[in-house]
């Protein structure tokens, strides 16, 4: 009983995660349907805890399955890496041309001079799949490993070149 409740809960917790995800990033009908399964899994396990109250190890399997599902629900997130990133770099390097070497491994570069507090710099703004962000960082730090770097995810992203490149499948990173 104890094995079943916790496994129950690391899937249910996992599915929440997902949904919570995928609503947040506007997959409204995917969510949707994960609710679905979820809080049928959710009924079972707490039914069977509440039907158990009497043994303090079903509760604790309930808690535990919790914490270990929102781990695995994160997991997971990360494995499907849904949506893009958009990575700022501010380089010091202008006689190196980042932007061309990073353009040439199918990454979207805007580039422009900027000046900070120790004098000319070179902003980029790069926009990748969640799925590449990792590989993109790598990229980065091979190419000027003082460069520095600050990403966030785009709420809405409309026109351009490159998402075009990524509509067709044609990205090659």
């Amino acid at each position: 009983m104890v094995l079943i409740i916790f496994i129950i809960n690391v899937v249910y917790v996992s599915f929440f995660t997902m949904r919570m995800i995928l609503t947040l990033k506007g997959y409204r009908y995917i969510a949707a349907f994960v609710s679905m399964i979820e809080i049928v899994i959710y009924i079972v396990g707490l039914g069977l805890v509440l039907g158990n109250l009497n043994h303090i190890q079903n509760i604790i399997a309930y808690a535990v399955g919790y914490g270990t599902g929102v781990i695995a629900g994160m997991k997971i997130e990360e494995k499907l890496a849904l949506g893009y990133i958009t990575v700022n770099v501010i380089t010091k390097e202008y006689d190196k041309d980042l932007p061309k070497q990073l353009r040439e491994k199918g990454y979207g570069v805007t580039n422009w001079a900027a000046e900070g507090l120790e004098g000319d710099r070179m902003a980029l703004q790069i926009l990748t799949p969640r799925k590449y962000e990792l590989k993109l960082y790598q990229n980065i730090k091979e190419l000027d490993p003082k460069a520095f770097i600050i990403a966030y995810e785009p709420k809405a992203i409309h026109g351009g070149f490159w998402v075009k490149q990524v509509k067709k499948g044609k990205l090659h990173i």
